[in-house]
């Protein structure tokens, strides 16, 4: 059976570590990458690396997304494969959390996902192909103490995902949830000397994401679980 043949990519919320590395995997396999951020000044090695186009958006608004899926349609492509990676967090103790400050990881984390995942949707579902990915974290399936606002973001990631798969699945489109369970390993966070492989390389989880990306529709993966060795079930 033929592996799906994807053309353009968006990343939202596209920097270093992970995104960068799914940037450079999907241009190496050919196809034309667009990156989105807040503050795209940080992005330009990334850019002239992998001959991707910039956009400055804030995912959490819904002008500002439309906008963004546009200007991408006319620059570089509409986006057939589309990945969200943003997220946001306010720490510390319930009773300390700021209201507004939590209201804001909620938006980054889940609203701004939604928004994201609904202007893909608008434009693969006529074609009948495309797909959507969402980057969860240990905290889409289990909250640690003073981090409610991460917690209750990343859920609502995990609920948006699994809804669109049994939606879109049937006519289409692959939606598929990462569950990041461990640190993503980075030049300013190197694996201990006495644990090797511990933390998560950004280049494995790309491999990782480009392989669900593979499979045939008769036996797709709506989530996936990633983590080191040294990660408790």
């Amino acid at each position: 059976m033929e592996a799906p043949k994807y053309r353009n990519a968006l990343i939202v919320g596209a920097g270093e570590g992970l995104s960068a590395s799914l940037a450079r995997l999907f241009a190496r396999e050919g196809l034309r990458v667009a990156l989105a951020a807040r503050s795209i000044e940080k992005l330009g090695a990334l850019c002239a690396e992998t001959r991707a186009n910039a956009y400055a958006c804030n995912a959490t608004e819904p002008d500002g997304v439309e906008r963004l899926f546009g200007l991408v349609e006319r620059e570089t492509g509409t986006p057939d494969l589309v990945v969200y990676n943003a997220s946001a967090r306010a720490r510390g103790p319930i009773v300390d959390l700021v209201p507004a400050e939590v209201a804001q990881a909620i938006a980054v984390s889940a609203f701004g996902g939604f928004l994201v995942a609904q202007q893909a949707a608008k434009r693969m579902l006529p074609n009948k192909r495309g797909a959507i990915l969402f980057t969860g974290a240990s905290a889409s399936v289990k909250g640690y103490a003073q981090s409610a606002s991460f917690a209750m973001g990343k859920f609502a990631l995990r609920g948006l995902a699994q809804s669109m798969a049994r939606e879109l699945s049937p006519q289409g489109v692959h939606i598929a949830h990462f569950v990041i369970d461990g640190g993503i390993k980075s030049a300013t966070r190197p694996d201990p000397a006495d644990r090797p492989d511990s933390m998560l390389d950004p280049d494995a989880i790309a491999l990782s994401y480009w392989n669900v990306l593979q499979q045939p529709r008769s036996a797709w993966t709506w989530e996936l679980e990633l983590r080191p060795w040294v990660e408790k079930f």
